[in-house]
């Protein structure tokens, strides 16, 4: 079948379950006050490497408030890190996503250990097995046909931890960290294999 946005025949929109897996950026945020925030993202991914740079798009109404608390604060302190939930930290990681009120800590309300930054000022989520702790570069009002504002948020990676567990013989076991990744709907998957080829020469 063939159809257009604005036409959609289904009940349910099948756009975002077509697009999948969609990696999740659980984004740890500070206020100039040092409160602490943290969200999922779906809408998130590396765009480029040398230097790393990653993006997130964080929609939210028009009203009451313009942005959501994620996007307010790093506005604000122009620091974020993003951190990624893993098989065992899927429902804190769930959980994180209410709509909270400003000064509620996620962090508490999920029961999740912070572990200082070296860099930036938020906070890295404990249990995660990869932080990457990032400066604003830039932000990107994207197009809305609905009363939402969204917008991409661009940001440089300027440190990286890991769980020296992952490393083996120089390498990342990204296997074994057992990212949670969105499909569609309310639906969710882990990476649990991989397979390898080599570009042609």
């Amino acid at each position: 079948m063939f159809y257009t946005p604005k036409k959609n025949p289904f009940t349910i929109d099948p756009f975002k379950s077509l697009i999948f897996p969609r990696p999740i950026g659980w984004i740890s945020s500070v206020d100039k006050k040092g409160n602490a925030n943290l969200a999922p993202y779906s809408y998130f991914n590396a765009i480029a490497d040398d230097p790393p740079q990653i993006m997130f798009a964080s929609a939210a109404p028009e009203l009451p408030s313009k942005f959501k608390d994620s996007l307010a604060n790093i506005l604000e302190t122009k620091e974020f890190v993003v951190n990624f939930a893993t098989s065992i930290t899927r429902k804190q990681m769930n959980l994180s996503s209410l709509d909270a009120f400003k000064d509620q800590d996620e962090f508490v309300i999920a029961n999740l250990k912070k572990r200082k930054s070296r860099l930036v000022k938020p906070p890295s989520v404990a249990d995660s097995p990869v932080n990457l702790e990032c400066k604003l570069l830039k932000t990107l009002k994207l197009k809305s046909n609905s009363k939402k504002y969204t917008t991409m948020i661009v940001g440089e990676v300027m440190g990286i931890f890991i769980k020296d567990k992952f490393i083996k013989k120089g390498r990342v076991d990204s296997v074994a960290m057992r990212y949670v990744a969105r499909m569609g709907y309310s639906e969710y998957t882990t990476v649990s294999s991989k397979f390898t080829m080599k570009r042609p020469d």
